[in-house]
């Protein structure tokens, strides 16, 4: 494995503080949010199961994160959790997800760097001015400055949020953990 995908073997594990204990039912608010695509996204819109999910931030090439960075509690392995979404894109499709996003708040100009490195097969999403995770009291955490979402999994049916995957650990193993879940949970009708 690349040594940009390894996660080290000794990282903090987040615990469920019931941060996201609140968002099953609510119905996504309408707003609108930039894309690396250079285009907008309403969550609230988009027909059949989205699947979204939340991340602090990817790293920058040649760039390691401070070491303060891996004694948070999840915050570590950004870069792999979006490869693995990447990896199973198709069969996430296969499933049933219309569409999938990875949502984080750094700009959309920050997110196209990572977007274009990893080739990935689906839109990055800045809330870059919070405001769904505002609105839905997304769980975050504070860290050099900025305010970054906690990692999470949003499964949302015809903008209805159905299931969160919450907390989400190890971040390179969440996008099987995802399909497991959709595969047992399948839309009917």
């Amino acid at each position: 494995m690349p040594q940009s995908l390894s996660l080290p073997d000794n990282l903090p594990v987040p615990q469920d503080d019931g941060g996201c204990a609140h968002l099953p039912g609510l119905q996504v608010p309408q707003l609108a949010l930039a894309t690396t695509a250079g285009s907008t996204v309403d969550f609230s819109s988009l027909p059949g199961r989205s699947v979204i999910f939340c991340y602090p931030k990817t790293g920058l090439p040649g760039k390691e994160p401070p070491a303060a960075w891996d004694e948070i509690p999840g915050a570590r392995g950004c870069t792999p959790q979006n490869c693995g979404f990447r990896d199973e894109y198709a069969n996430l499709q296969r499933a049933g997800v219309k569409q999938l996003f990875g949502l984080s708040t750094q700009s959309s100009l920050y997110q196209q760097e990572a977007a274009t490195r990893l080739h990935l097969p689906y839109l990055l999403v800045s809330d870059e001015n919070l405001a769904l995770t505002r609105a839905l009291n997304l769980p975050t955490f504070d860290f050099a400055g900025e305010t970054l979402i906690k990692r999470l999994t949003l499964i949302v049916d015809d903008g209805v949020i159905t299931h969160v995957l919450y907390p989400v650990f190890p971040p390179d193993k969440s996008a099987a953990q995802t399909l497991a879940w959709i595969n047992q949970h399948p839309i009917t009708g």
